[in-house]
């Protein structure tokens, strides 16, 4: 669960609030308003709306932050973090109706920078504690399971950009041309990078899959 705690400045300017957990405010039928009309009526001064966006995006990209960082509790940090900057930073989002795909590059951005963290400093110590659960099986087949985790650990010796691509075209379900638009880059690129990536998990896989 991603909880949001703390005193959050006025995204406008106004003076400071006391935010202590915007995923549990009660919301009403407005929870279904587009993201440009709740985006503005934050700006507007109705801070709390901005629970809706939370509860909108946090499970979903919590997914994304998790097969990124390789951890479950890394990346429920990762998401806290970036909804936050989303939050701070409003004001200098220049298209509410996008605020998707703008909170999208500030979460990304946070993984990016956690991976090169890792890289010079090694992982955090608890980072092994809550690793990303195997997904239960209607069979519940051991074996299954196995594999899943054998991917897991191939997907983190993918190099960042490779790792991202095949997140989201495998778990996000995005297509090549979806993927350009969200991250940059041609269409083409974003296939050689895939290429790569599978060529290298065919090799980490080979004796496990």
């Amino acid at each position: 669960m991603l909880f949001i705690r703390g005193e959050l400045p006025d995204p406008a300017g106004a003076s400071s609030i006391e935010c202590t957990n915007f995923t549990r405010l009660r919301l009403g039928p407005r929870d279904e308003a587009a993201d440009g009309v709740v985006v503005r009526a934050v700006l507007a001064g109705d801070i709390e709306r901005y629970a809706e966006l939370v509860r909108r995006y946090r499970d979903r990209y919590a997914r994304y932050a998790a097969r990124m960082l390789g951890s479950v509790d890394a990346a429920e940090d990762a998401v806290q973090d970036a909804f936050i900057r989303a939050y701070d930073q409003l004001a200098q989002c220049r298209d509410p109706d996008n605020f998707v795909g703008w909170f999208f590059l500030i979460l990304r951005n946070r993984c990016f920078a956690e991976r090169r963290r890792e890289a010079r400093t090694g992982p955090a110590a608890d980072a092994e504690s809550h690793p990303i659960p195997a997904t239960e099986r209607p069979d519940g087949m051991l074996e299954a399971k196995e594999q899943l985790h054998a991917l897991q650990h191939a997907l983190l010796e993918l190099t960042p950009e490779q790792r991202e691509v095949f997140v989201l075209k495998h778990v996000e379900g995005l297509s090549y041309e979806e993927i350009a638009a969200r991250i940059g880059g041609s269409v083409p690129s974003l296939k050689m990078r895939m290429h790569r990536a599978y060529d290298r998990l065919r090799e980490r896989l080979k004796d496990g899959i």
